[in-house]
C-alpha cells in the first residue's frame, strides 16, 4: 500500500472531505484510495482541512477537564485554585461529588437568607 498521494489524489481527498466532513467520508475515501485511514486523516491534517471529532457527553456537552472542576470548586468556594491543584490526583466522581456537595451548600445557604 503506497502512501504517497498525487496532486490529483490529494485534491479528490479535500474536495471530497470538505462536501462531507466525518469519519464515515474517511472511510469511504481510505476504501476508495487503498489507503489506511490513518493515512488519510494523516493527509487531510497535513493540508489543514482533518477537522478533530470533539467528545461530547450524553447531553451533547463539552466534558470539563478535572483541572476545570477544581477550578470552578475553587471560585465557588472563593478561594485559590492553585491551593486546590492537588484535588486534580482525585477522580472525576470525586470532583463531582465535591461540586455537588458545594453547590447544595451555596443553595441551603441562599434560601436560608
Amino acid at each position: 500500500m503506497t502512501t504517497k498521494y498525487t496532486e490529483k489524489e490529494t485534491q479528490h481527498l479535500i474536495k471530497v472531505y470538505k462536501d462531507n466532513p466525518n469519519r464515515t467520508t474517511v472511510d469511504m475515501l481510505s476504501k476508495e484510495m487503498g489507503k489506511t485511514v490513518k493515512s488519510i486523516i494523516g493527509k487531510l491534517s497535513r493540508e489543514k482541512v482533518y477537522q478533530k471529532i470533539e467528545y461530547k457527553t450524553k447531553r451533547g456537552e463539552k466534558p470539563a477537564t478535572k483541572l476545570e472542576m477544581v477550578g470552578e470548586i475553587a471560585e465557588m468556594l472563593k478561594g485559590d485554585s492553585e491551593r486546590l491543584e492537588t484535588l486534580v490526583k482525585s477522580s472525576k466522581q470525586e470532583l463531582l461529588y465535591l461540586k455537588v456537595l458545594v453547590e447544595d451548600l451555596m443553595w441551603d445557604n441562599e434560601n436560608i437568607s
